[in-house]
């Protein structure tokens, strides 16, 4: 508990009273910009790089392209998204939704690090995995997809069968790649900094989703947070292959 969990905000300001339709707005005008700088890189990258080796510029401009995607999904879903039936109270929920979201990208303003080829390349690779989950991720989401700690479906299925928040883990996939690229003290303090507040956003929305749906409770038992379960299972011949374990 900290002290902006006690502070309400007026009914005319802040995202507590901001109309839907400008909630909306404001995801689809930031989402669909992001998208642009990301497929305008790709096509950079595509008609004017010339000292690179052509292996690295596909995988670099694939991932361009993947992330670029995944923030056009974000805001093509901000418009089709369901009503919420229920949000977080006070500020910190929104000050740690919009730090954790947005905080990531002052990454693209720090100078490219003197990377190794082959670093380059596994920065790339990982950017690509990681967008290219999470596009699927969110398309799965669909339409309970949020920024901030709001509820308005239980999605229990799909990769929310395996872990609550897989688009978290996917994002920072994508984000370890960037920091390869940037890598610098600066660069591992942001990181960390923005992981802690996705930590805290997985929190405020776990909170929401109880106090919304009965059936959290249960979910939640049987479905871990981040680290997925290990099941282990006998052989034909009875031998022990494995044996179900939580991680």
């Amino acid at each position: 508990m900290t002290i902006l969990d006690h502070v309400r905000l007026p009914a005319a300001a802040g995202w507590n009273g901001t109309p839907d339709w400008l909630a909306r707005a404001t995801v689809i005008l930031v989402f669909t910009l992001m998208a642009s700088v990301n497929l305008g890189g790709a096509f950079h990258a595509a008609t004017g790089w010339s000292e690179q080796s052509l292996d690295y510029k596909l995988l670099y401009i694939a991932s361009r392209i993947s992330n670029g995607l995944f923030l056009a999904l974000v805001a093509v879903t901000a418009v089709t998204r369901l009503r919420p039936i229920n949000k977080a109270a006070g500020l910190q929920p929104r000050v740690s939704a919009v730090a954790g979201s947005f905080l990531v990208s002052t990454l693209v303003l720090l100078p490219p690090a003197p990377t190794p080829p082959i670093w380059l390349a596994i920065s790339s690779a990982l950017v690509l995995v990681g967008a290219s989950l999470s596009f699927v991720v969110l398309r799965w989401l669909g339409r309970s997809f949020s920024i901030m700690a709001e509820a308005r479906r239980l999605v229990t299925k799909g990769p929310y069968a395996i872990v609550r928040h897989p688009l978290y883990i996917c994002e920072e996939i994508a984000i370890l790649g960037i920091l390869i690229a940037v890598i610098s003290p600066l660069a591992v303090l942001i990181v960390l900094v923005h992981a802690l507040l996705q930590l805290r956003r997985m929190l405020n929305e776990e909170k929401v989703l109880r106090a919304t749906f009965p059936e959290y409770e249960d979910y939640a038992a049987r479905t871990p947070r981040l680290v997925p379960r290990v099941r282990l299972w006998k052989g034909p011949h009875g031998r022990r292959v494995s044996a179900n374990k939580r991680v």
